[in-house]
């Protein structure tokens, strides 16, 4: 399966990207990953990176190689893709309930024995963040957005996956996207009624 755009998976960390990209990968897009995060106990079914998106900022070389794939790109990052003649980037965009992301990311924190930031401080940062990359994004003529829920994810997958498959314009096999998900994963809960 081949396409012409770069499929962008990106949201907070532990917002649901690595999950959207195993959907992608079951349902027959090919990631752009080398493989050196392993999969651990945070992430089981493993984490889809691809290690020289984090030098995005200064080598942007490997782009060409990601036209045709999904990559997963950190909302912080986005911003650092460039405007390529004939490129365009299909962004899903990953929405989780702070509250889950910031309790997420600190049991994955404590399993690595690292300490935690202090979410009063990291909740109106990323709040501003994602604040600013929405407004960005919209700025950007070569970029189409998809917003995914995360509790759709793991409610409806099949629908979600439909939506994706949609959007994306290919023929995935939506069955096998929602397979993928594994709704025992999802460990960190809230009662939060927006993102």
């Amino acid at each position: 399966m081949t396409s012409d755009f770069v499929t962008v998976v990106s949201g907070l960390p532990r917002s649901g990207t690595s999950l959207m990209m195993q959907m992608l990968v079951a349902g027959g897009l090919p990631a752009l990953t080398d493989s050196q995060r392993s999969a651990d106990e945070s992430n089981p079914r493993g984490y889809l990176e691809y290690e020289p998106v984090k030098q995005l900022r200064t080598d942007r070389s490997w782009l060409p190689q990601a036209r045709g794939h999904a990559v997963k790109i950190i909302h912080l990052l986005l911003r650092e893709l460039p405007v390529v003649a004939g490129l365009d980037y299909r962004v899903v965009f990953m929405q989780r309930p702070l509250d889950e992301v910031l309790a997420s990311q600190t049991a994955m924190l404590r399993r690595d024995g690292k300490a935690a930031g202090n979410p009063a401080i990291l909740r109106p940062a990323f709040e501003k963040q994602l604040a600013q990359v929405e407004a960005w994004l919209a700025t950007r003529g070569d970029m189409t957005v998809l917003p995914v829920s995360y509790h759709r994810v793991v409610s409806d997958p099949l629908a979600v996956a439909g939506e994706v498959r949609t959007f994306l314009g290919m023929s995935l096999d939506i069955d096998a996207m929602a397979r993928a998900v594994d709704p025992s994963l999802y460990r960190e809960r809230s009662n939060e009624g927006r993102f």
